[in-house]
């Protein structure tokens, strides 16, 4: 009988700690990756822009990303981007392999991200207030 008590009470502490982790929603990690955005990237303030889209996290930190073809027009190579990294420091990374980084953007002033590696052509990266 007290073997079947302190399963009893050990699947009652489980269950209030996977409550207390997730907030009660009842949704596992799996259903907590970041939601898709889109964003416009432009450079050195022209008026020229091009569509940037962060898709499904693949890992911590880690999302697809999907840059139209005229982003090259920005930033030649540009268009080569798959992944989406960001930092523990806030920093977004594009990179074609998910690690070397294509360009890095820092938090810019209000609503978006501003590029220093490499530093030509300075990019903006603002999210698009339509999605």
């Amino acid at each position: 009988m007290k073997l079947v008590a302190a399963l009893v009470a050990s699947v009652a502490l489980f269950g209030g700690l996977q409550l207390f982790l997730h907030g009660g929603d009842g949704q596992g990690t799996a259903n907590e990756a970041t939601p898709s955005s889109t964003y416009q990237l432009t450079a050195n303030g022209d008026e020229a822009a091009c569509a940037i889209h962060r898709g499904a996290a693949v890992s911590d930190g880690l999302s697809l990303l999907s840059v139209a073809p005229n982003c090259r027009k920005l930033m030649p190579g540009i268009e080569r981007a798959k992944f989406w990294r960001e930092g523990a420091d806030g920093t977004v990374a594009f990179s074609e392999n998910g690690i070397d980084p294509i360009v890095t953007f820092s938090v810019a002033d209000g609503d978006g991200y501003e590029s220093y590696a490499p530093a030509a052509p300075i990019l903006a990266l603002n999210n698009d207030s339509n999605d």
